[in-house]
């Protein structure tokens, strides 16, 4: 009987072991890569991008319908993509390509325009790359782009991957900034690091990366106040906070510029600016539900090579999804 017991404990010992050793080589060093999680269902996401998916089929059903591909097809086809603001340099690419390949009638040519688009957008790494814990994520973004919700969104996309998330409320420039980022963090459930209203926002994203460090957690997301591209003043404060952050944490892993997809090609220069004051690694798309401009995730990557990330196809707390090249131009052209 004895012998027994002490197998039966050794084996119960062993067990603990290699569960203590699980939970450490989770929670220890920080995978690089976050996985994404499935991203919304197709017809779900051709219903959300509903007003760029119609002004675009309404033109392209009066294309699919001729026989004769000849140069007035074409010149219509690329009216079409620059009307979803795929951009006129991008619009003339994708149409030479198709019209390269010889198609038979309009749909071979709207098969052979979804298939040059996807490969367009294909061999980016949209993941939320992780070098690092706690891994450090700073969001920028003009006035009004939906940036603070895109935060609540990304740390409940966080959470449901298993990693611990603190947000630092680093716009005191705006009174209700602070109160808002609580409010939407309340409803994730993680917690907030914030400052006095007018506090140096450097100094914030310094504290919410030092408790995010002390508590373990695996990702700390610093909000930023708006600010428009044109103000030098406020790009140099921005440019400062990135700098606070690369000193303290060794690197930001990521730098996400949110963008509102109803404003159209004046985003490119947007994210130009950005990308000079912080070095932009990744691009949310929001509003997308609301606009026919959809294409305009097309013409930031093509113009910018920087590969967006996420997009906001609606209100809701996982309406924050990953971009997925074969999805959105299936929404945008498929049948």
């Amino acid at each position: 009987m004895e012998p027994i017991l002490i197998g039966l404990a050794v084996v119960l010992l062993l067990a603990a072991i290699a569960g203590l050793v699980a939970v450490r080589g989770r929670r220890g060093g920080a995978p690089s890569r976050a996985a994404a999680p499935p991203t919304i269902a197709a017809e779900a996401l051709r219903i959300r991008l509903g007003k760029t998916r119609l002004a675009v089929a309404e033109r392209l059903s009066s294309l699919l319908g001729r026989s004769d591909l000849d140069a007035r097809f074409w010149t219509d086809l690329e009216d079409t993509l620059v009307a979803a603001d795929v951009g006129v340099g991008t619009a003339s690419r994708v149409v030479e390509q198709v019209r390269r390949g010889i198609p038979e009638n309009g749909e071979a040519a709207r098969r052979e325009l979804e298939r040059r688009l996807i490969a367009m957008l294909a061999g980016r790494d949209r993941s939320l790359v992780r070098t690092r814990r706690p891994s450090v994520v700073l969001v920028v973004g003009v006035n009004g782009t939906g940036k603070t919700t895109s935060i609540a969104k990304l740390a409940a996309h966080l959470q449901s991957q298993g990693f611990s998330v603190l947000l630092g409320a680093a716009d005191t420039f705006r009174a209700a900034a602070g109160s808002q980022l609580e409010t939407w963090a309340a409803r994730v459930g993680v917690d907030v690091v914030g400052g006095q209203p007018g506090a140096d926002p450097a100094s914030v994203a310094y504290d919410a990366y030092h408790a995010a460090k002390a508590r373990a957690d695996d990702v700390v997301v610093i909000d930023t106040a708006g600010r428009l591209h044109s103000k030098t003043n406020l790009m140099d404060e921005l440019a400062k906070v990135g700098r606070v952050l690369r000193r303290e944490a060794g690197g930001v892993d990521e730098v996400l510029l949110v963008i509102d997809g109803t404003t159209g090609q004046n985003a490119i220069e947007q994210a130009r600016t950005f990308t000079r004051a912080v070095g932009v690694t990744g691009i949310v798309v929001t509003k997308l539900d609301g606009t026919a401009r959809g294409g305009m995730a097309i013409a930031l990557e093509q113009e910018l090579g920087i590969p967006v990330k996420f997009i906001g196809v609606g209100e809701g707390m996982h309406d924050l999804v990953p971009f997925q090249p074969e999805g959105f131009v299936d929404a945008l052209l498929g049948p």
